[in-house]
Formats: C-alpha cells, structure tokens, sequence
C-alpha cells in the first residue's frame, strides 16, 4: 500500500520534470543502443522516437558487448528464435541471445526489430549499459576499451578507473543496479535522473 502511495505522488510530479528535459534536449535523430529497457524508457521520458531496436528487450552482459565489437555485422544477422520455457520470446543473432521481455509473440518481436533497425543512425550513436545481467569486472574493461565516443555503463558503486562508468548511488548493499526507471523519494525522480542524460544527448 506504501509503495502504491509512493508511486502515485511520484507521478504527480513526473510530468513536470519530463517536460523541462524536454525543452533542454536540443538534438534530435539520435539513436539509444542499450543492454535493457532504460534506454528506451528515456527517450519514453523525453517524446523521443525509437532510431534503435533496443527496445523492451534486454542482454547479457557478455552478448551486449559481443554485438558492439561488431555491431553492423550482427544487425546484418538474421534474427531467429528458439525454444524455451519463458513466458516471452527468445530471439538469436547467431551466437547473441535477446531476451524479448515485454513481447507476446516472435512475430512481434521480429517485426518491431527489423522495422526500428532500419532507422538507426550510425553517426550519432549512444551506448547504454548497466553492471547487473551476469557483468562482471572484467566486462566493465571490456566495455570501456569499445571504441564509442558516446557510452556509459551505470554501476552499483564508484569505478574511477574507468572513464564510462556512472556512479548510481542508492544500491551500494546489493551486487549490482536496481531498476534505474523507479522512483527515488518522493519528488518525480528516478533513479537514471542521477546522470544528466540531456546533456549527454546534446553533446556536439
């Protein structure tokens, strides 16, 4: 019942703040490759179309960064799917495993897939990725030596070492991020909202 409360009082205030980043974002046509759904729910946030299939789906850690090292090899792959007892589709591009969460069929999935990946922009990339799905260490290396300009992985605690990663504070007790699109307090944030992502967007 708390929670309830919580979220309804958060979602007084939500709009308010999504319409000031709106009015912030200055560039548009930019495409979100993230290794869950927060890319999409920003972009949600902020009335931006989807220039990525990256969309209500999510990755492993060591499949996302394997699509990255080759990214518009893997976009060629077919996408195929395979058996499985999840309530939800499980698509492959070869040797990648995608979880389609919040699709009902394969049709669905494979349909919005290909559509939105006809819509990528490859000359304005942003790479989005989190320190939970099985990363490890060695796969926040990994993802800081990809060769993106614009990436940025959200982690549990601090990591200078590493120039992509951001610091999320509120989940030092655990092993990795929480859902970054709830609710912290009580005054419309979430927890992505740490990190200023209009800014990051409107970077020349």
């Amino acid at each position: 019942m708390l929670k309830k409360i919580q979220n309804a009082i958060n979602k007084l205030f939500r709009p308010h703040i999504n319409k000031i980043n709106q009015a912030r974002l200055k560039k548009s046509n930019f495409s979100v490759i993230a290794s869950n759904c927060n890319g999409a729910l920003i972009l949600h946030d902020l009335n931006q179309p989807f220039h990525s299939p990256f969309v209500n789906l999510y990755l492993e850690a060591e499949d996302f960064i394997r699509y990255l090292r080759n990214i518009e090899y893997y976009q060629q792959a077919e996408l195929t799917f395979i058996y499985s007892e999840k309530n939800y589709p499980i698509g492959k591009l070869e040797d990648i495993t995608i979880h389609f969460m919040h699709y009902a069929t394969e049709q669905q999935a494979k349909q919005k897939w290909q559509a939105r990946s006809q819509r990528i922009n490859w000359d304005n990339l942003f790479i989005i990725m989190t320190d939970r799905d099985g990363c490890t260490y060695q796969h926040l290396q990994q993802f800081d030596a990809l060769p993106f300009v614009n990436k940025v992985v959200f982690t549990h605690k601090p990591y200078p070492e590493f120039s992509s990663s951001f610091y999320i504070k509120g989940f030092e007790q655990q092993e990795q991020v929480g859902d970054l699109f709830d609710y912290e307090g009580l005054c419309g944030k979430k927890y992505y909202d740490q990190f200023d992502y209009v800014a990051w967007f409107n970077q020349q």
